[in-house]
């Protein structure tokens, strides 16, 4: 994914620049060109050396520096650059790019660039938490600026808290979707749910199931790496959600909640979510202790999501069965007024819960089935937006009813 493309890798002054010489490693393991730009603060915490021995190239600290007989050098990095990558990136050079500051070799790159650029944060916890950091990054963010991370974890200051640099393949991951972006739902708008709902029954213990969120996850990457802006609602924390809007939430109220708010002005609507059916009636407010040899538990019904969301957006369930796969998801098709159901039996080898291939039936509302080979879940994902395709550009109808499930 990334053999022959250009990378430049702009390095901020932070401790975690150490980590910037493994990206620049594995940059170049998988045939990327790397141009790295260090900052002067930078040069505090790391040498050119380091660099220099793993790219070939010289890396380039001064904006004075030339950079052939007929170009400049920030110039010439910003036009050959497939993807610009800012790791770590400081408080400080998020303000500056925020402030459209070219003082230096890296902001100047950055100002001249058409490329995508991937901001990677690191720093103390409360300069991420300080509200002139946040609003620099969400005008960074609204300029189209991509952010992966920081991971909350112990800081090198001593505390701990949200600041750590994300992980140096959770960075790689993101920048290899930038680059391989597909386009076909660039300007559209996807809402994924994933995970299963927690229903609890006092302040321990939950009604749930065994949804991994693996599917929905890959659902939301395909959409986000083929252009879509993706708003995720997940009951689960698995890595790669960078370049997505993502709600966490437990219960099904608080999934509703959440794609409610999600889907006003949404293109499509991915209920992957595995949304608990049934509720306890009753939360006990303390641990419900084992005095007896039995527990009577009184459930209710949780709210139907697809029931109450409304909206003209393309609908796509999931359907996670154990028998009679194929009448039951068409019967959730019809009742749920979707476009497409996703079909599974999770008894079959591989297409368990939690696993990372699956095995699928595509079920369309004109009644016509498609059987999938299995694949992994991120290649299941990409199958599902292609059939989907046609359907982003046809007027879709208003839905009135239904949920749906995953593995």
């Amino acid at each position: 994914m990334l053999k022959d493309k250009m990378i430049v890798l702009g390095v901020a002054g932070s401790i975690a620049a150490y980590k910037a010489a493994e990206i620049t490693s594995k940059l170049v393991q998988a045939g990327a060109g790397v141009e790295v730009v260090l900052t002067d603060a930078a040069l505090k915490f790391i040498t050119p050396l380091t660099f220099r021995s793993l790219t070939s190239r010289q890396p380039v600290t001064s904006l004075w520096e030339p950079a052939g007989e007929m170009s400049v050098k920030h110039i010439s990095l910003a036009g050959s650059a497939d993807v610009i990558i800012v790791a770590p990136a400081t408080a400080n050079t998020i303000a500056k790019l925020a402030c459209g500051l070219a003082d230096d070799i890296l902001s100047c790159t950055i100002l001249a660039t058409r490329a995508p650029v991937i901001i990677a944060p690191a720093m103390n916890c409360n300069m991420w938490d300080n509200i002139a950091t946040q609003q620099n990054i969400k005008t960074l963010q609204s300029r189209g600026f991509i952010f992966v991370g920081p991971e909350t974890g112990y800081l090198a200051c001593g505390t701990e808290g949200r600041g750590r640099l994300a992980p140096v393949d959770q960075i790689l991951a993101l920048v290899g979707s930038v680059l391989n972006q597909k386009k076909d739902l660039a300007g559209k708008t996807v809402v994924v749910t994933t995970g299963g709902t927690r229903e609890p029954l006092d302040p321990v213990r939950f009604i749930g199931n065994r949804s991994s969120g693996k599917m929905g996850y890959a659902m939301a990457a395909a959409a986000r790496d083929r252009g879509a802006l993706v708003r995720l609602i997940s009951t689960v924390d698995l890595p790669e959600t960078a370049g997505m809007e993502v709600a966490r939430v437990q219960t099904a109220a608080e999934m509703l909640a959440a794609v409610k708010k999600a889907v006003k002005g949404a293109d499509a609507l991915i209920m992957a979510a595995a949304v608990a059916d049934f509720r306890p009636s009753t939360v006990a407010g303390e641990k419900i202790k084992k005095a007896s040899a039995s527990l009577d538990l009184k459930l209710e019904p949780t709210t139907d999501i697809l029931a109450e969301v409304r909206g003209k957006f393309v609908r796509i369930g999931f359907a996670a069965e154990t028998s009679a796969l194929i009448d039951n998801a068409e019967k959730k098709l019809d009742a749920k007024n979707l476009d497409i159901i996703v079909a599974n039996d999770v008894t079959a080898p591989g297409s368990g819960f939690g696993a990372d291939t699956n095995k699928v039936t595509l079920i369309f509302k004109d009644g016509h089935l498609e059987d999938l080979p299995l694949m992994t879940k991120r290649e299941v994902a990409d199958a599902i937006i292609d059939k989907a395709l046609p359907l982003f550009t046809k007027p879709v109808k208003t839905g009135n009813s239904g949920s749906s499930r995953d593995d």
